[in-house]
């Protein structure tokens, strides 16, 4: 079941990175909780964005451990950046770094 998740549900993490650079970046780490086809939708301007540029996803294969590429997919409305989670494992924690102007 597909669950849409936000900067404020329990143990999504997010980091600014740089966020004073033209090229702003934000780390996302998402629970391990989180299954294939979960929605992650988070508004750019809030973190001093407009313009989404790309991302790059990862996935936990074990427990706080191992980390292999995830292929994930992005929706953009405005500056809010939807993001569904790829892959075919559920309950894994995910981690997400975004890269918008």
């Amino acid at each position: 079941m597909a669950t849409a998740l936000t900067p404020s549900t329990s143990g999504v993490l997010m980091k600014e990175i740089a966020p004073n650079l033209e090229l702003k970046e934000l780390f996302v780490e998402l629970p391990a909780t989180v299954d294939d086809a979960d929605t992650f939708a988070i508004d750019l301007a809030s973190y001093g964005g407009t313009t989404f540029v790309g991302h790059w996803g990862m996935i936990q294969t074990t427990a706080n451990s191992v980390l292999v590429a995830e292929a994930n997919t992005t929706a953009v409305s405005g500056t809010t950046l939807t993001v569904t989670v790829g892959g075919s494992t559920d309950n894994k924690k995910r981690s997400l770094f975004l890269y918008y102007y």
